[in-house]
């Protein structure tokens, strides 16, 4: 069983990096405004994801696909300007970077120096090796992702559980000491198996974050939505929910509703 080692009054990129080489776990959920931010960085986890999620649970999309870099620009900068020890890390969104490595600097740069963000994720192998190349050259951190990449759900047209094949899986193990050999900082598995997602983990000296590959990597991440309870019909098997915020807030929302409508609120103790 792995504990803390060491208090981190800002997490960094070295920071994770060392967590990994102590055995102390990673912890990360996904942000999208300054009062949920607020809230995650003061509860001491350790990563804020400004996920192209948003594009789900922010403006109700079906897919990541529709959000766009100003929209991504936008979110990211109200985290930002709520944390104080967290590591922000920014999803590049879909079109920003896959097809020009050029575009994809330029997309990376505009991310750090209009929303502040610490780093950037690019989801996918040696597809974009020449964008992540390019990035890191200009100085700017690069956290990977394998396994899933929601971004490319029309060419895999299902969300369901990846590199169970071994053709698959071998390519994902080589795409990951590929990443590390780039110079990423660090790697997301989703939904992969959790015996592929261990070896993978173990194979390479960055930490690998999990979401849906189970308990043998270096740390785990969660839509905030979700793992709240806002969300309630997104099921997977991966998911914890702590909360039942969608049936707690309903709940506020009809009381308030009655109070309003009976003239119960507000009282005399709540008016000037």
């Amino acid at each position: 069983m792995s504990t803390a080692k060491k208090q981190y009054k800002r997490v960094t990129v070295k920071s994770l990096v060392d967590m990994k080489a102590q055995g102390e776990k990673i912890s990360m959920l996904t942000s999208y405004d300054y009062t949920m931010a607020q809230i995650v960085d003061r509860a001491g986890i350790d990563v804020i994801l400004v996920g192209d999620s948003a594009s789900n649970v922010m403006a109700g999309h079906e897919t990541t696909l529709p959000i766009t870099l100003d929209q991504m620009i936008y979110h990211a900068s109200s985290v930002v300007r709520a944390i104080e020890r967290c590591l922000v890390v920014v999803d590049l969104p879909f079109g920003s970077y896959q097809s020009d490595p050029k575009e994809a600097l330029r997309s990376a740069i505009r991310i750090m120096k209009e929303s502040g963000g610490h780093a950037v994720k690019l989801e996918g192998g040696k597809e974009i090796k020449e964008s992540i190349k390019r990035i890191l050259r200009a100085g700017i951190p690069v956290m990977g992702h394998l396994g899933l990449t929601p971004q490319s759900i029309y060419k895999f047209g299902t969300y369901t559980v990846r590199a169970k094949e071994d053709a698959e899986a071998e390519k994902l193990k080589e795409d990951a000491k590929m990443l590390e050999k780039l110079g990423c900082f660090a790697l997301v598995l989703e939904k992969v198996p959790a015996k592929l997602a261990q070896e993978v983990a173990e194979s390479i000296s960055i930490p690998v974050i999990g979401i849906g590959a189970g308990n043998g990597v270096d740390g785990q991440v969660l839509v905030v939505h979700d793992m709240l309870g806002m969300t309630h019909e997104f099921n997977p098997r991966f998911l914890r929910r702590y909360l039942d915020m969608y049936t707690e807030m309903t709940n506020a929302f009809k009381q308030y509703n009655t109070d309003v409508k009976s003239g119960d609120f507000p009282n005399d103790k709540e008016q000037y």
